[in-house]
């Protein structure tokens, strides 16, 4: 294993498939818990303590509300922990938001964009993360960008086609 990703509740697992798809199309190592940070507290800590003695670099937290489970994970390893604000009622993701960057000085938890997008960007982050020490993972993550460009470039030329055949009628 080489990430290790935690959800607060099973709610946030449909979410949270967004970032095994990407490990997994990276061919990234991983192990998915659902443990919280209030209703499983000693269970969060121990994997929190093990995980780098289990292999892994990096450590996802999915939680809304007051989504504390990033940071309780942090406080028990110094491994890079990445936190996934969860949309949920009544603030639609604002509150576990908050509660990610809002940590303490010494106890850092990096935060991405709520939801499915967060998801996929943490697995992201995770894999710039390990792609420091390992180039094959680095020229995947370069071949991914460069895929992503073509992409984008690719719908630009369309709306551009587009518009100039409006011009033409």
């Amino acid at each position: 294993m080489k990430v290790a990703i935690l959800m607060g509740s099973k709610s946030d697992l449909d979410i949270v498939r967004g970032a095994f798809d990407v490990l997994d199309d990276f061919g990234v190592e991983f192990e998915a818990r659902i443990l919280s940070a209030h209703r499983t507290p000693a269970e969060a800590a121990e994997f929190a303590a093990s995980a780098e003695s289990k292999g892994a670099k990096v450590i996802i937290c999915a939680a809304g509300m007051a989504a504390h489970l990033g940071g309780v994970v942090a406080a028990h390893t110094t491994l890079p922990v990445i936190g996934i604000p969860m949309v949920s009622e009544p603030f639609k993701a604002l509150d576990s938001l908050l509660a990610i960057v809002q940590m303490p000085p010494g106890i850092p938890v990096a935060a991405v964009t709520a939801g499915k997008a967060g998801a996929k960007n943490a697995a992201l982050y995770a894999i710039s993360i390990l792609a420091t020490g390992d180039e094959n993972l680095a020229a995947k993550l370069k071949e991914f960008r460069a895929a992503q460009k073509v992409q984008v470039l690719g719908a630009d030329a369309e709306l551009q086609k587009e518009l100039a055949e409006r011009k033409k009628n």
